[in-house]
């Protein structure tokens, strides 16, 4: 079988890539064609295009780089009409998916969706095209599946979160021998996750880092994404207390003893990995205000999202500022808070579903792959 896979983001091709590995179990001469990162490439797929020349954030950069994005979908037509796929996958980047989807269904291509654009936080609008243009949405929010089924009549697929497995599934690290290989000393870590676009990390790290020189009996470790370079973090980093590890993350988080974390899937990854953490977020002014007025949500974090309460502090645009971080940090770090804050990150674990989301997902394309009526 032969399989198209669009994503458009790190934690995409983090998803994409287990997925391939969930099909290739059922399907050893599987083809795989796909817009991704480094991740589905060492799954033996064929990387049409990078992820880190599709990351565009917010309506402003959308609007400056909207001939990119034109001359994209462009391509991405006429890529998947000579691949020819019996599926078509998409992960979330909805602006992207959404118009490919309208498209490919016109032209009789089978539509999957994995993991649903987040309709349910702004552009609810969105959900007329879903339901004429997708033909199998599998959500991995245990919400979800009552906003598409109860409210707007459009059977799903619940199958977990695929975070779960990516961490389950890794390879644990020696404490020790990882803090002696990367040059980390025996203090506390206190990870730093600004985002994995050249224009969040430029607005988040610079206040992340602004507040370390309070915190003299810990140590900071950058999370660097692997579609950054090390020299664009080195401009940010004027204290020898900072460290950088580019493509770490996981590892770091498993060693973590606080962490200050861009709002994104980061904040999921933080709370599975049972680290206590302060959620930041700062954008373009202009974007934000608009944002603000179409997103109509309490929460922008996952954790506060799923369980309904504010878990972890969300520091947002003005409020996130060194003396706001520094103050949340002091939170963290005291004992009373992390035990509470752990007992909510359970809660949180057994919401998502548990093991299993690329293998579900996985056996059912297969399915409809094999019964299409």
């Amino acid at each position: 079988m032969k399989y198209y896979i669009i994503a458009g983001e790190a934690s995409g091709d983090l998803h994409g890539s287990n997925l391939i590995k969930a099909l290739r179990k059922n399907d050893s001469k599987a083809e795989f064609r796909v817009w991704g990162g480094d991740l589905m490439e060492k799954e033996d797929a064929v990387l049409a295009k990078h992820y880190r020349d599709l990351a565009f954030m917010g309506f402003i950069e959308v609007l400056f780089n909207l001939f990119t994005i034109l001359r994209n979908i462009s391509f991405c037509k006429k890529d998947i009409e000579a691949f020819h796929p019996d599926a078509l996958i998409f992960i979330d980047y909805p602006g992207f998916n959404l118009r490919i989807a309208k498209w490919a269904k016109k032209q009789g291509y089978t539509t999957h969706y994995y993991i649903s654009p987040q309709i349910w936080a702004w552009k609810e609008g969105r959900i007329k095209r879903i339901k004429r243009d997708v033909d199998h949405m599998y959500v991995i929010l245990p919400f979800e599946k009552d906003f598409y089924e109860k409210k707007h009549g459009m059977p799903v697929h619940f199958v977990g979160h695929p975070l779960i497995d990516a961490i389950y599934k890794r390879n644990q690290v020696d404490p020790n021998e990882f803090r002696k290989e990367n040059g980390l000393d025996d203090r506390p870590i206190i990870a730093l996750l600004p985002g994995s676009r050249k224009q969040e990390i430029s607005k988040m790290l610079e206040v992340m880092i602004s507040v370390v020189d309070n915190f003299k009996d810990y140590q900071f470790v950058i999370g660097g994404a692997p579609s950054q370079d090390a020299s664009f973090y080195e401009q940010f980093i004027k204290s020898n207390q900072v460290h950088l590890l580019l493509n770490k993350t996981y590892d770091l988080l498993s060693i973590s003893f606080a962490a200050l974390v861009t709002s994104g899937t980061a904040t999921l990854e933080t709370a599975l990995f049972k680290v206590p953490q302060v959620v930041c977020y700062k954008g373009n002014w202009f974007s934000y205000q608009i944002a603000k007025r179409v997103i109509k949500l309490k929460y922008i974090s996952l954790v506060n999202l799923i369980l309904d309460k504010p878990v972890v502090t969300e520091l947002i645009q003005t409020e996130f500022n060194s003396q706001r971080l520094e103050d949340e940090l002091h939170k963290i770090i005291e004992p009373y808070n992390r035990a509470s804050l752990f007992l909510d990150y359970y809660d949180l674990e057994q919401a998502l579903g548990g093991k299993g989301a690329s293998k579900k997902t996985a056996s059912l394309i297969k399915s409809t792959i094999a019964n299409p009526g």
